[in-house]
């Protein structure tokens, strides 16, 4: 049973997939910046040449360095020296940033969903992950954690857009019995946000690690130990995201995170409710620096 299940969801998945247009494609300049950040030859020269062409990416990367988010002592002037001084890594996670959020668009589907509460969250889930990676002595880097906290709900983009009465119902039957919302997804569609998030991050070529945070922020412990803490941090920030109710709250509404998942990343529960504090304050930095 559960392996026609698996098979049934990924069915579902690769055919929303193979439906969508623009939700599936990523710019081409992200794609090139992904290659070469993934490339163990690359150098900065290279990440630099491919920024330089595209005038509005550099705008974008020299507004985020230079924001009260990224906090840096003097102003940037140039994409080289952001590189130089952040690293072919953190750039590369500006330019994902900068080219994801054109795909939260579109008109609100019920009083609970609209693309701009989607992107609100994923960007406090975002924010929330950068700092918890902060705090934790041995989680991944700030800026892939960001990333992933603001790619971990993309799956939904696609169940809106290609089952969008299935994705309506199932924000209404969650909103008014506050059943698990992946549980409803998987009856009403046949898969969950998870899964097509995996599919499309997938096709996306993207690496391993936000492929994880994608597919498992609701489970954690399911996912390999070489890639669970980047998918409990995200598990932390949601559940954290949704508690504060900020966006589209309802995929983790009546989760709880189990102090086993804080321990294992080695932050102290006082660091956490700092982080939770700060999340007004933070969320509005990104969102003036990453909100079109």
């Amino acid at each position: 049973m559960a392996v026609e299940t698996a098979d049934r969801a990924k069915t579902v998945v690769d055919k929303a997939i193979a439906s969508i247009g623009d939700i599936a494609t990523l710019p081409e300049v992200t794609v090139k910046i992904i290659g070469i950040v993934e490339d163990p030859k690359s150098t900065a020269r290279d990440l630099h040449e491919v920024i330089k062409n595209d005038p509005a990416l550099s705008v974008k990367v020299l507004k985020v360095v230079n924001s009260a988010f990224y906090g840096l002592p003097g102003q940037v002037a140039s994409v080289d020296r952001a590189i130089i001084l952040l690293g072919l890594s953190a750039v590369k996670n500006i330019a994902i940033a900068a080219s994801i959020a054109r795909l939260f668009k579109g008109k609100r589907i019920s009083d609970q969903f609209s693309a701009a509460d989607l992107w609100r969250h994923s960007l406090a889930v975002a924010v929330l992950a950068r700092a918890i990676g902060k705090a934790a002595p041995h989680a991944v880097m700030p800026d892939e954690l960001f990333v992933a906290g603001l790619i971990h709900d993309i799956g939904t983009l696609i169940e809106r857009q290609s089952y969008p009465d299935h994705f309506a119902e199932a924000i209404r039957s969650c909103s008014e019995n506050g059943r698990n919302f992946l549980e409803i997804e998987r009856e009403l569609i046949g898969a969950d946000h998870q899964a097509f998030g995996v599919g499309l991050t997938t096709k996306w070529k993207f690496p391993r690690h936000l492929r994880a945070a994608v597919g498992f922020h609701h489970n954690p412990d399911a996912v390999s130990a070489e890639l669970k803490n980047i998918a409990s941090v995200i598990h932390i920030a949601d559940v954290m995201a949704c508690q504060e109710k900020v966006g589209f709250y309802l995929t983790s509404q009546n989760d709880q995170i189990a102090p086993a998942i804080i321990e294992s990343l080695g932050i102290p529960q006082a660091a956490i409710d700092e982080i939770r504090a700060a999340l007004p304050e933070h969320l509005a930095d990104a969102e003036a620096t990453l909100t079109a």
